[in-house]
C-alpha cells in the first residue's frame, strides 16, 4: 500500500502500539490521522504531537462496544473527510488470570471490545471501502492469535478469532481489491502489559519496533505481520514440536494462584435434607387432598 496523502483511521491510538503506529504513519506522509479511543484527553495529546509533523488529524472519544454509536461515528468521518483509505484496528484489553479464577465481566468486556468492536468497525467500513473498491483493512491480533497461553484463556481466544476472521476477510474481499492483512507482535512494553506477570524468557519489545514492523508489511501487502524473532521461532516450534512448545509454555508460565475452596458439599447436602423434611408436612396435605379428589 503507498500511504502518501492517505487517509487513516486507528482504533487504541491513545496509547502502546495504537499511538506507536500513529506516529509512524505521520512521519510515513499521511495526509490525515483519525484517532480513536475511549480517552480524549489522551487523544488529544497524541493528535499535538502528530500534528506537530504536519498531518492534519480528528480525534474521536467513541465505546467501541456501542454498535450504534460506532455506526453514527463512521458515517460522520466518511462524509466530513472523505474515504477512509486504510483502517488500523487495534483497540483490546487483556486480563491475566488463570481459567479457574477468571471473571465474568472481565471475559465479557474482552469478547466485546478485542473481538465484537474490531467485527462491528470494519463491518461498517468495509462496506463503504467496497463500493469506491479502494482500502486495506489491518486487525492487530498478537502472537497469542498463534500460540495460546496459560493464564490467558480468554484473550488468546480473541485472538486466535481475530485471526481466523481476517483470513476469511481476505479471501472474501480479494475481489473488490482490499487487502486484509494481520499484525501479530510478541509482548510489547505497553500500559495493558505492565499490569501482567511477564512469561520467563520473553523479553518484552517496544511499541515503536512493532509500528515499524507494521509499516514494512503494510507497503508489502503482507497477510501476516509477525513480529520479532521470538514470535517466528514459536510458530516454527508450532509447526515442528509442538510438544516442545507445550514444555516451555508450561515452564514459562507464571504460577496462578490456587482457586478458593467451596463450601464443603457435605453441609450443603445436610441443609437442603433439613429444608426438605420441614415441607414435608405440606407435601403431605397436598397428596392427601389429591387422593381425596380421585
Amino acid at each position: 500500500m503507498n500511504i502518501q496523502g492517505k487517509v487513516a483511521l486507528i482504533t487504541g491510538a491513545s496509547r502502546g502500539i495504537g499511538r506507536a503506529i500513529a506516529l509512524e504513519l505521520a512521519q510515513q506522509g499521511m495526509k490525515r490521522l483519525i484517532l480513536v479511543a475511549r480517552d480524549r484527553q489522551k487523544l488529544a495529546e497524541v493528535a499535538k504531537e502528530v500534528e506537530a509533523m504536519g498531518v492534519e488529524t480528528t480525534i474521536m472519544a467513541l465505546d467501541l462496544t456501542k454498535p450504534v454509536f460506532v455506526n453514527v461515528a463512521v458515517a460522520q468521518l466518511w462524509r466530513s473527510y472523505g474515504p477512509i483509505h486504510l483502517l488500523v484496528n487495534c483497540a483490546g484489553v487483556a486480563y491475566q488470570n488463570s481459567f479457574l479464577q477468571s471473571k465474568l465481566p472481565q471475559v465479557q468486556e474482552e469478547l466485546s471490545l478485542n473481538l465484537l468492536g474490531t467485527y462491528t468497525l470494519t463491518h461498517m467500513m468495509a462496506r463503504r471501502m467496497v463500493s469506491r473498491r479502494e482500502g486495506t483493512i489491518v486487525n492487530v491480533s498478537s502472537l497469542m492469535g498463534k500460540v495460546a497461553a496459560p493464564t490467558m484463556a480468554t484473550y488468546s481466544a480473541t485472538k486466535f478469532a481475530i485471526l481466523g476472521f481476517t483470513q476469511a476477510l481476505r479471501r472474501e474481499l480479494a475481489p473488490y481489491n482490499i487487502p486484509v492483512l494481520a499484525l501479530l507482535p510478541t509482548l510489547t512494553d505497553t500500559d495493558m502489559v505492565r499490569d501482567l506477570k511477564l512469561f520467563r524468557w520473553v523479553m518484552p519489545m517496544t511499541p515503536q519496533r512493532v509500528a515499524k514492523a507494521f509499516i514494512c508489511g503494510l507497503q508489502k501487502d503482507s497477510p501476516e505481520i509477525l513480529v520479532g524473532w521470538q514470535s517466528h521461532l514459536a510458530v516454527w516450534c508450532q509447526r515442528l514440536c509442538p510438544w516442545l512448545l507445550e514444555m516451555i509454555l508450561q515452564l514459562a508460565t507464571p504460577q496462578p494462584q490456587a482457586p478458593k475452596t467451596q463450601q464443603p458439599v457435605k453441609k450443603q447436602i445436610k441443609g437442603l435434607s433439613r429444608v426438605t423434611l420441614d415441607l414435608w408436612p405440606d407435601f403431605s396435605r397436598v397428596s392427601d387432598s389429591f387422593a381425596k379428589l380421585r
